[in-house]
């Protein structure tokens, strides 16, 4: 990559997405912000070149202010995804000698429940409390003292706040996934690297409201070429209720006339599609 380019991410610093952004994009300038949209709207006038925000989650779906900012309201075409295992930790004051002490437990609603069997079985008397995000949580352990608190996070927020891994992997599952998703105002793709796992393709489809059987129609349109989708997902419109459009993931074939005539086949029934974009994917193994 180009160390002269600057990278946004949704932030606060130490979270997964910092972690998954580090991993594609290592000697490049990083730049956090407060929310998806303000790091999508900094790619589209030139303030970063590129933007890494989370698309879906094995255990928690999908980020649907990703998928909607995307399909109706930014023009930035996808140009890359990374795949992240999400590894929970539970983080102490390096002054706590007996995480078993700890009275209070902090992180993110997501990762405390990722966490609910640790939880229950190590810690059952601690308080549990909300915190913005994994690394807020480990920030406020750090900054309060009180070596009775304690965080769940990732390494990155361990090693950032000065805190201590007490215990590693104490999420409750391990095929615990999330995918992000790179952003840039041109198409093209990132180069492959060996975290290349495949090339993918995401449509948005939007059918006419009056069209019995369009759906089918469309899948029908990957099926006979033997296109392999690996995700459909409905949105609404919000244009009124019983309004949808579709964002479908597509494995790239060999040959691009294959997907050429997808386009046309689908264009030809009346059937509104348009590309995403057209990226590899990457995937991290191994994550602590």
């Amino acid at each position: 990559m180009d160390t002269h380019k600057k990278i946004g991410f949704l932030g606060p610093e130490g979270t997964f997405t910092e972690i998954a952004t580090k991993t594609l994009f290592q000697e490049e300038e990083r730049t956090p912000f407060a929310t998806i949209r303000a790091c999508l709207e900094a790619v589209e006038n030139g303030e970063v070149d590129y933007g890494v925000v989370p698309l879906e989650n094995t255990i928690e779906g999908s980020v649907n202010m990703t998928l909607d900012l995307l399909s109706q309201q930014v023009s930035l075409p996808i140009v890359g995804e990374l795949v992240l295992p999400i590894r929970q930790h539970l983080l102490i004051h390096p002054d706590q000698s007996d995480w078993k002490r700890v009275k209070r437990v902090l992180s993110h609603p997501h990762a405390i429940a990722q966490c609910h069997i640790f939880l229950q079985k190590e810690l059952p008397e601690a308080e549990l409390s909300n915190a913005a995000s994994t690394s807020a949580a480990a920030e406020y352990v750090q900054n309060e003292g009180n070596i009775e608190q304690a965080a769940i996070g990732n390494e990155l927020a361990a090693e950032k706040y000065g805190l201590t891994i007490a215990r590693s992997n104490i999420h409750d599952t391990e095929d615990n996934d999330t995918r992000f998703l790179v952003l840039h105002r041109t198409p093209k793709a990132l180069p492959r690297t060996p975290l290349f796992r495949e090339d993918r393709v995401t449509y948005k489809i939007i059918l006419p409201s009056d069209y019995p059987g369009a759906l089918h129609q469309v899948l029908a349109a990957f099926a006979w070429r033997n296109l392999n989708l690996t995700k459909i997902e409905s949105r609404p419109m919000k244009t009124g209720l019983g309004n949808y459009f579709f964002i479908i993931d597509v494995e790239r074939p060999n040959r691009d006339i294959l997907l050429k005539g997808v386009m046309e086949e689908i264009q030809a029934l009346g059937i509104g599609i348009s590309v995403l974009g057209e990226y590899p994917c990457f995937v991290l193994n191994g994550q602590n």
